[in-house]
């Protein structure tokens, strides 16, 4: 159970029934909840790249950036010289249809490096070799999603649960690292960080730590199967009491 200590609290707080319970996509992994249709050709690009090479970026299904931080993490993705699958879903940049902003002779310029599309299929991207990092909004599912996958991720929150969920992955369980320079530099060097230097292999590590622990939760016996298992008496019990 990746959150033991808060869940405990938070039952012993309000005294009601706490039934932590999960990853769905893990228990049910058949069922596709992607709304919008997914650009599966991006697998065939991955195959072709080195293991733990790539940084895969979405800011998921509702958040917005500004053009500005569009360009910039254009850039910085650019002079990271890492290879990158970059989601950006037509009109999640203010003011435009799609990439219509970027600099010109951008595409040219990262052609070998880079991969841009409107939507991905996200659980199979990080489950793939060669991603090995996620620029991510922290939305829950997403964040989820990376845990189940052993991913280290940058994390640029927009808003809602997106901020907890970045302390959580920041502060906590020390598998991310906070986007705070959305300037072209800073975010070459988050890359780098992640990607790269002893902090990021670190990450790594903790990421695939919690990758296991997860798996264990779902199968016979482990904490999600349990608590699934004690949901299930809980209801029961009502139609007992009649």
């Amino acid at each position: 159970m990746i959150e033991h200590e808060s869940l405990v609290e938070l039952q012993q707080h309000y005294k009601v029934p706490v039934f932590p319970i999960g990853p769905f996509h893990k228990m049910a992994p058949k069922f596709n909840t992607s709304l919008i249709t997914e650009d599966t050709s991006v697998i065939a690009w991955l195959d072709k790249q080195a293991p733990n090479s790539v940084i895969y970026i979405s800011i998921g299904s509702l958040a917005k950036m500004e053009k500005k931080e569009f360009i910039e993490t254009a850039w910085g993705l650019a002079n990271s010289d890492q290879p990158f699958l970059w989601v950006v879903r037509p009109s999640s940049v203010s003011g435009t249809e799609w990439i219509e902003c970027l600099p010109e002779g951008y595409e040219a310029l990262t052609r070998e490096q880079g991969c841009i599309v409107k939507w991905a299929p996200q659980k199979k991207v990080l489950a793939h070799p060669a991603v090995g990092g996620f620029w991510s909004h922290s939305g829950w599912n997403s964040t989820l999603e990376s845990l189940c996958e052993g991913v280290p991720m940058i994390c640029r929150p927009y808003f809602a649960d997106q901020v907890v969920n970045t302390r959580y992955l920041t502060n906590v369980w020390k598998i991310a690292l906070e986007l705070e320079d959305l300037e072209r530099r800073g975010i070459e060097k988050a890359i780098g960080t992640l990607m790269g230097d002893k902090e990021g292999k670190e990450m790594r590590k903790r990421a695939l730590k919690m990758k296991q622990e997860l798996e264990l939760s779902v199968q016979r016996g482990g904490s999600s199967w349990k608590s699934l298992e004690n949901l299930v008496e809980f209801i029961m019990s009502f139609a007992q009491q009649k």
